[in-house]
C-alpha cells in the first residue's frame, strides 16, 4: 500500500508564502512519477505541478512563475514551494503519485490565502 501524507497548509495573506510537502510510504519513492493538484469548492480538481522520477517539471498555467515543485527521494518527501499566493489559490492541495498508471492520492491539506 502506498500512503501519501500532506502537510504545510494553512492560512496565509495576499502576496505570502506557503511551504506544502507530502510524505510518502510503502513503495520506492524514487521510481515514481508525483505531482500537486488542487480542489476548490465547486470546482473540478486542476493538476498544479507534477515531477517525473528524473526530476523533470511540469506546471498549470495558473501558477507558473510563483510555485515550485521538487522532491527528495532520500526523505522520500515530494514538496511544492508557493510564492505570491493570490485568493484565487484558495484550496484543497492533494498529493498523487502515479505508479504503473495508477493514480494515487493523499488526505489533502488546506491553504487559504486571504486577507
Amino acid at each position: 500500500q502506498l500512503q501519501l501524507v500532506e502537510s504545510g497548509g494553512g492560512l496565509v495573506q495576499p502576496g505570502g508564502s506557503l511551504r506544502l510537502s507530502c510524505a510518502a510510504s510503502g513503495r520506492v519513492f524514487s521510481s515514481y512519477s508525483m505531482g500537486w493538484y488542487r480542489q476548490a469548492p465547486g470546482k473540478e480538481r486542476d493538476m498544479v505541478a507534477t515531477i517525473s522520477s528524473t526530476g523533470r517539471t511540469n506546471y498549470g498555467d495558473a501558477v507558473k512563475g510563483r510555485f515550485t515543485i521538487s522532491r527528495d527521494n532520500a526523505k522520500s518527501t515530494l514538496y511544492l514551494q508557493m510564492n505570491s499566493l493570490k485568493p484565487e489559490d484558495t484550496a484543497v492541495y492533494y498529493c498523487n503519485a502515479i505508479v504503473m498508471s495508477y493514480n494515487y492520492w493523499g488526505q489533502g491539506t488546506q491553504v487559504t490565502v486571504s486577507s
